[in-house]
C-alpha cells in the first residue's frame, strides 16, 4: 500500500483567491519577526490589502482567542497562545528525541521496522521510524505519512484509550476504509476490538492495513498516564513464527514503558 501526502494548494498573491480569515490570519501572524514584534492595525491593513476597520477586526479576532494581545506602547504583539502552542509543540519534538534511542534499540532486537506514531483527529501519524538492518520492510510509513484511525496496530491501540464515546463519535464520523479482507469497518465491532486492547495492554494486527503485514504496537503515556503516543513493528507476517510474535509483543510493550518512563521524567 502506498500513502501519499496531499500537496498543499499553492499560494496566492491575491485575495480574490485567498480570502479566507484563516488565510488573512496567518498572514497576520506571519508579518511578526525578530526585526518586527509589534504590528499596527494601518500595517495590518496595508499587508492584507483592505481598509483598516476590516484589518481591525481580523486583529480583534485574534486578540480574543489570544493570539495577540495590545503591546504596552501601542500596536499588538503576539500572545500568550501561542506561547502554549510553542510548549506542545516542544513536547511533540521532545517525544521523537526521547523515542529514537528506544525505537532504534527495538528495531535491532527484534530485526524489523519500528514505527513512533500519534492520534490527529481521524487519521494516524507516523512522527519516526527506525529499521533494522537486516530485515527491511517494503512499507510507505514514512515520517509525516498518515494512516487511517480504524486499521493497524497503531491506530487501534492509539484509539482503544480514547473515551469510548469520543472513540465511537469519530468512528461513526469518519470514511471507514476497507483495505483488506481482514480489515474492520463496522462500528460495533472496532468499538469490541478496542475494549479487548485496552484489557490486553497491546495490539496484534495481521494483514488489516497491509497484505502480509504483521503489526504490534502498545501505548506510550505522559507523566499524567494519558496515552500521547504509540511504538509499534511492522513485519512480514509470513515469516515470523507465532513464537517470533510473542518475543515482539514483549519487547514492543518493554519500549513502551521505557518511552514512557522517559517522558515521565522529562515532565517532571
Amino acid at each position: 500500500m502506498v500513502l501519499r501526502m496531499s500537496g498543499l494548494p499553492s499560494r496566492s498573491t491575491g485575495y480574490r483567491e485567498r480570502n479566507s480569515t484563516a488565510d488573512r490570519a496567518l498572514d497576520i501572524l506571519g508579518m511578526f519577526s525578530d526585526d518586527v514584534p509589534v504590528v499596527s492595525a494601518t500595517q495590518v491593513a496595508a499587508h492584507l490589502g483592505v481598509a483598516r476597520s476590516t484589518g481591525y477586526r481580523y486583529i480583534q479576532t485574534l486578540v480574543a482567542n489570544r493570539y495577540l494581545e495590545e503591546a504596552p506602547g501601542g500596536g499588538f504583539r503576539l500572545g500568550l497562545r501561542l506561547l502554549e502552542l510553542a510548549r506542545l509543540a516542544r513536547r511533540t519534538y521532545g517525544l521523537s528525541e526521547i523515542a529514537m534511542p528506544v525505537l532504534t534499540g527495538l528495531a535491532a532486537a527484534v530485526n524489523e521496522t519500528v514505527l513512533l506514531t500519534r492520534r490527529v483527529g481521524d487519521l494516524v501519524v507516523c512522527l519516526d521510524r527506525a529499521e533494522s538492518e537486516t530485515h527491511r520492510v517494503r512499507i510507505s510509513y514514512e515520517r509525516g505519512s498518515t494512516l487511517p484511525v480504524n486499521a493497524g496496530a497503531s491506530a487501534l491501540v492509539l484509539l482503544a484509550w480514547t473515551d469510548p464515546e469520543e472513540a465511537r463519535t469519530l468512528l461513526a464520523g469518519s470514511r471507514l476504509q476497507r483495505f483488506t479482507a481482514s480489515t474492520l469497518t463496522d462500528v460495533d465491532a472496532l468499538m469490541a476490538r478496542l475494549e479487548q486492547i485496552r484489557a490486553d495492554g497491546y495490539s496484534v494486527t495481521r494483514s488489516e492495513l497491509d497484505h502480509d503485514v504483521l503489526g504490534v504496537a502498545a501505548p506510550i503515556r505522559d507523566g499524567e498516564g494519558r496515552v500521547v503516543a504509540a511504538v509499534s513493528v511492522a513485519a512480514v507476517a509470513s515469516r515470523v513464527s507465532r513464537q517470533g510474535e510473542d518475543e515482539i509483543r514483549m519487547q514492543v510493550c518493554a519500549a513502551a514503558r521505557t518511552i514512557s518512563d522517559r517522558l515521565t521524567a522529562v515532565d517532571g
